[in-house]
């Protein structure tokens, strides 16, 4: 079941989508088989460390966590995420789309909120997605408590979905008002960039990529110490 990749395409990924999303409720399982094609999950997965630890805050339906070890990725994974019907299409995707060994790596956890996360520090954070969902005042607080779960040497990974150009952002909320429900509101990534390295991170890479009308800001931190 193991799929090593080094480039892969968004086709690639997507084929790769289908193949750990089998089972699950129709319109949760449809939206995972289209992500790769409007988020870059081909220049995400990379991103991941071959070994170790790691956390996804906001993990949804568990798409990054899975990719990673169904492609061979020797790490130990755990989801979090505020939606019971998200983990419960994760918890799908675990036992039908991934070996025992990798099931067995593989915990998640429902959280109403940042006390509910487990308190070890891990190898990778990421962050993906998640910052235009959460209540404004929150927002800070809940970086802040990400940025300690790295350990020192470990890696903060960022991605949120532009603010400029408008047009973008608007085709990203009308997407959030269908799919979440939300009515969401974006924090300039030049707030998210100044509080990370104010907390002794140094910047490792940063880039914007569109894909199809969406635009991402996508961060890499390394935790320095």
């Amino acid at each position: 079941m193991t799929e090593i990749y080094t480039d892969l395409t968004a086709a690639q990924v997507a084929a790769m989508t289908r193949a750990i999303y089998r089972t699950g409720p129709g319109i949760r399982r449809r939206i995972q088989h289209l992500r790769p094609y409007t988020c870059p999950v081909e220049v995400l997965l990379p991103l991941f460390p071959e070994a170790g630890s790691v956390m996804d805050i906001g993990c949804g339906g568990g798409l990054l966590l899975g990719l990673a070890l169904r492609s061979g990725k020797n790490i130990r994974a755990t989801g979090i995420d505020i939606s019971e019907k998200a983990l419960q299409m994760a918890a799908s995707m675990r036992q039908n789309g991934l070996d025992a060994d990798q099931r067995e790596r593989l915990t998640l956890h429902l959280s109403r909120g940042v006390a509910d996360w487990p308190s070890a520090a891990f190898d990778m954070v990421s962050l993906i997605d998640v910052m235009h969902h959460v209540r404004l005042d929150l927002r800070f607080g809940l970086l802040e408590a990400a940025m300690e779960r790295v350990k020192p040497g470990g890696i903060l990974l960022y991605k949120d979905m532009c603010r400029r150009p408008r047009w973008r952002a608007l085709l990203n909320a009308c997407q959030d008002l269908v799919v979440s429900r939300q009515i969401i509101h974006y924090t300039p990534i030049e707030k998210i960039e100044a509080s990370i390295v104010e907390s002794g991170f140094v910047e490792l890479r940063s880039e914007n990529i569109n894909r199809l009308g969406y635009g991402h800001e996508l961060r890499v931190y390394r935790r320095l110490g």
